[in-house]
């Protein structure tokens, strides 16, 4: 056991385990939403549980690396972590106040396309992009700090919370689909403020930091991890785009996105190492040492995939029932084709780290953009909406790894610096939120 934990970085194991107790708190989420919503209810839900990850963790999680960053850099040289606090905080509230504001203007065809006319849902839709803003932002600064065992116990007690909130719904007989959706906004806030002390007394004050540190590559990276997210996500809320009447379906395909999605969980706890071990092999050159790496890498997450798939497509019909109480309406191709794409996604995660090793922000953006291009093209045939939008969930994760390998032979001039560790969040529906 003390050989394992010298192999990994400080922090995975405290990272790991919060991550472990998010994950599990968003089986029990959904599984107790699941028993005591009606079809209709769940639905919304689901939509909302998907708009939510994809949004959130795509635009904040970028702040909350570039804080990271920036915070790292100045502990080296003895400076307070509190202009670049304050100049993250400012980023995610620019950015939450545009999502807002689109929210808002938005609020009609919400409530009638994706939460069967539920006005409630929306406002309850910003609070937990709200409470996403204030979490990844804090968490930034954590990490850069290096106190992994507060940015591990902030996931905990997200986790634990919403564990503890949705059971006291679930017991006293709660069936507002609102009530779960607020859930969302307490637990991360909640598990903020109790996390602050160590953020509280290491502010301080110092030079300001300049707005091109913050901003540089900000945008790359919120472009990639936002089409990211989008090609993990949107095949809930493309149910209710391409069929509102087909409740059954978008419920049933979230909970399913839960079972097959395991082994994300599992490569979240590795993915804060890889980076580092990458921009390290690239930055000094060692051409081997890079390829063994992410040979490696590809290695462990095909193994991931392929037992978690082989397990989801024999036991995940029966279990998103058993689980979940969802609607008889997934079959075991569904699973097959969802643990494929689960597979190959696994793969770009990999190579985007690859590029990004490489200083190549801007390659990692294009294969997303590429992926997200296929999706919409693979979802459009007449065919059955639960297959139009597992096939897209497909053609988008493989095609944006082939382009990703396809970038990645290409040689680069020069060797990049090599950048902080920070942990790295699961890129999944309520990985990390």
């Amino acid at each position: 056991m003390r050989r394992l934990l010298r192999l990994v970085p400080p922090g995975t194991i405290g990272v790991g385990i919060g991550l472990a107790v998010v994950g599990l708190a968003s089986y029990v989420h959904l599984a107790l939403a699941g028993h005591n919503l009606d079809a209709a209810d769940y639905s919304s839900l689901s939509v909302l549980w998907s708009v939510v990850f994809t949004l959130g963790i795509g635009v904040f999680f970028p702040v909350e690396q570039e804080v990271a960053r920036l915070v790292a850099a100045r502990r080296t040289r003895g400076l307070p972590p509190g202009p670049v606090l304050a100049r993250g905080a400012a980023v995610a509230a620019a950015v939450l106040g545009l999502l807002l504001v689109l929210t808002i203007g938005a609020a009609d065809l919400l409530t009638d396309r994706l939460f069967g006319g539920d006005a409630a849902m929306v406002p309850a839709l910003g609070g937990a992009l709200a409470a996403l803003a204030v979490a990844h932002t804090t968490r930034g600064v954590l990490s850069g700090l290096r106190r992994f065992d507060w940015y591990g116990t902030q996931l905990g007690l997200d986790g634990g919370l919403r564990i503890g909130l949705v059971a006291a719904l679930a017991v006293t007989g709660v069936d507002s689909p609102v009530a779960y959706a607020l859930v969302l906004v307490a637990a991360p806030l909640a598990a903020v403020a109790l996390t602050a002390a160590p953020i509280v007394r290491t502010v301080g004050r110092g030079p300001a930091v300049p707005w091109p540190p913050l901003l540089r590559g900000l945008t790359l990276l919120t472009v990639s991890s936002l089409l990211a997210q989008v090609v993990v996500n949107v095949g809930v809320i493309n149910v209710r785009l391409l069929d509102p009447t087909d409740v059954a379906t978008a419920g049933a395909l979230l909970s399913a996105l839960v079972l097959v999605r395991i082994p994300l969980f599992v490569f979240g706890s590795m993915q804060a190492a890889l980076l580092p071990g990458l921009s390290t092999a690239a930055a000094t050159g060692d051409e081997p040492a890079f390829r063994t790496l992410l040979r490696r890498s590809l290695a462990v997450v095909t193994a991931l995939g392929a037992l978690g798939g082989v397990l989801a497509a024999l036991f995940g019909p029966w279990l998103v029932q058993a689980l979940f109480d969802t609607p008889d309406v997934l079959g075991h191709a569904d699973f097959a084709w969802l643990s494929v794409a689960t597979l190959a996604y696994l793969w770009a995660m990999v190579l985007g780290q690859a590029l990004l090793a490489r200083n190549r922000h801007h390659a990692q953006a294009l294969a997303w953009t590429v992926g997200v291009a296929a999706l919409v093209v693979a979802t459009l045939p007449p065919l059955p909406v639960a297959l139009r939008v597992e096939l897209g969930y497909t053609v988008g994760s493989v095609v944006a790894a082939v382009v990703m390998v396809t970038l990645l032979r290409r040689r680069r001039t020069a060797p990049p610096a090599p950048p902080v560790a920070a942990p790295v969040p699961v890129a999944t529906s309520g990985g990390a939120a």
